[in-house]
């Protein structure tokens, strides 16, 4: 996923940061709400972690806006005031999933799986491929004919992508966007590297090519 990260904390930014590129996100960490709005203004993320209380205003402001523009992009808020009314008024707002700091990262973690499952049309965690395959994306767990294979984080996070769009094709753009944030140097052939390795650890017929149109499994 490429992810939004609205927090002005330095401290707990870059932990939040840390943790989801190192599970092979694409993360751009903004502290200021213009500049996550110049953000979200250019770049077609899958979700955002917004935190409420910023320099430059209420991230509430910011969700409001979003919604009334039609954006169904997922929204976690993160926030310190655990007030059941400051809930309610979030979720209100239109966020869809609500983490009082302080958090743990792995239920953070948790958290975003299973907002992006349940945008992505399929909330169950269990997915299978090709009748051999079964990915289960709460728990990174995969396996080929019962057997467990290992994925890297990229590897995972190319996977991820394709499998929140079965059935459909996604660009070689698009899955780099999910694994870059801003700024950062994206080789050439890395997708092509990735889904090659993807197709000897899960099977050739896993990940389709459509030449000059992107990749594609199957629903």
């Amino acid at each position: 996923m490429r992810i939004l990260l609205i927090e002005d904390d330095q401290v707990l930014g870059a932990a939040i940061r840390d943790h989801v590129a190192a599970e092979g996100h694409g993360v751009d960490w903004m502290t200021r709400l213009d500049d996550a709005q110049a953000a979200l203004d250019s770049v077609d993320y899958q979700l955002v972690l917004l935190d409420l209380n910023l320099p430059d205003g209420r991230g509430l402001d910011l969700l409001r806006r979003l919604r009334k523009k039609g954006s169904v992009v997922p929204v976690i808020i993160t926030t310190a005031q655990d007030q059941i009314a400051v809930r309610i008024e979030g979720l209100n707002a239109g966020a869809d999933d609500y983490l009082v700091k302080p958090f743990d990262l792995s239920e953070m973690s948790a958290r975003l799986a299973a907002v992006a499952r349940r945008y992505g049309g399929n909330p169950a965690p269990t997915v299978t491929l090709g009748g051999e395959v079964a990915i289960n994306t709460a728990t990174r767990a995969v396996t080929v004919a019962g057997k467990a294979v290992t994925l890297t984080s990229r590897e995972w996070a190319v996977l991820d992508r394709l499998i929140s769009r079965r059935g459909a094709i996604v660009t070689k753009a698009e899955i780099e966007d999910s694994l870059y944030a801003f700024g950062a140097e994206v080789e050439s052939n890395a997708v092509e590297v990735y889904v090659s390795r993807l197709r000897k650890k899960l099977g050739r017929d896993v990940v389709t090519t459509l030449r000059g149109l992107g990749y594609q499994v199957q629903p």
